[in-house]
């Protein structure tokens, strides 16, 4: 589908890049969250430093679904189970399991 035959209604999910890349908008956070397959919980000392715009170490995670692979997407919640934001997992879920 070309750019000039593509038209927006409703909740916008993202836009196309100039190389014709698709990248996510916060606004879809709420939709995508609902059907996450990879889930990620951090601390509330690490809450504020992901809203930052920093990475969540080792330390600040709480819980992580199992099966997640390395680079792979998910979706980041707070302890309160409130959506925050999505990323991708540097490591995949043995990794970080084996390091406790």
């Amino acid at each position: 589908i070309g750019r000039e035959n593509l038209l927006s209604i409703g909740t916008c999910f993202g836009k196309f890049t100039k190389n014709d890349k698709f990248r996510l908008h916060v606004s879809c956070l709420d939709y995508i969250s609902q059907y996450a397959k990879f889930k990620v919980w951090v601390k509330t000392g690490a809450e504020m430093s992901f809203l930052y715009g920093n990475n969540v170490n080792k330390a600040g995670l709480a819980r992580i679904t199992d099966g997640i692979p390395q680079y792979g997407g998910v979706v980041v919640y707070s302890m309160a189970d409130i959506a925050l934001g999505f990323g991708i997992a540097a490591q995949p879920t043995e990794y970080c399991k084996d390091l406790e």
